[in-house]
């Protein structure tokens, strides 16, 4: 199908969150918004929960970038409703430019939308885009020093990812670090230990993503 690519507009930021959640709420659609750094394995991990959640909810995704629709292409092979959203040169989404996208879609035959944000661990955390949950993703190859230089964006999620971790045998990663550092900031955070390449753990985080939805709609 043909992707449809967006351009960035200006922010309007309370406003804009608060009509988005509204809207979500009124057509029972759970967002998710999935945050991290370049390569930490967002679109993969994005992919493999599509995967095991297709079969029970019908799903639409936002794909930002700078540029391009690389990621958007990979969505797009698996049928499902995408929207490439090119930043132009913005370290984050703003939640305008979600309430545009959300046009795009027929809202009422939705009911999961992840919303992959731009490579970023600093700007993301910091805006509220309607989301109902938040996903940081961290990957063993990245160290295990980002929770403790990049606070925020652990200490706003609701969900860590530890990516990759079929590849800690190979990289000096203090697990024991990182886990420490998130629950002194955000005790309430969620940590699951993921592999999308071998599955480790993608059940424990379908299960938890179904029972969040079960309990936003009842």
């Amino acid at each position: 199908m043909n992707i449809r690519v967006v351009k960035q507009d200006i922010d309007n930021r309370d406003e804009c969150s608060n009509e988005i959640k509204k809207i979500l709420k009124e057509k029972k659609i759970f967002l998710i918004n999935v945050m991290g750094s370049p390569g930490t394995g967002k679109t993969t991990l994005i992919i493999e929960l599509i995967k095991s959640l297709k079969e029970k909810y019908n799903i639409a995704v936002i794909e930002g970038d700078i540029a391009g629709q690389v990621d958007a292409e990979k969505i797009d092979k698996l049928g499902i409703a995408v929207v490439q959203l090119n930043l132009n040169g913005a370290c984050h989404i703003a939640p305008v430019s979600i309430k545009e996208i959300l046009g795009y879609f027929d809202l009422d035959e939705i009911d999961i939308i992840f919303v992959e944000n731009i490579g970023n661990l600093i700007c993301p955390a910091e805006f509220d885009i309607g989301e109902n949950l938040k996903i940081a993703i961290l990957s063993i190859p990245e160290g295990d020093d980002k929770v403790e230089k990049y606070p925020l964006l652990f200490a706003e999620s609701d969900v860590l990812v530890l990516n990759k971790y079929d590849m800690m045998q190979y990289f000096e990663f203090d697990e024991d670090k990182v886990l420490n550092d998130t629950i002194s900031i955000n005790d309430d955070c969620n940590i699951f230990k993921v592999s999308s390449r071998t599955g480790r753990e993608i059940n424990s985080l379908v299960k938890f993503i179904e029972e969040k939805v079960k309990e936003k709609h009842t």
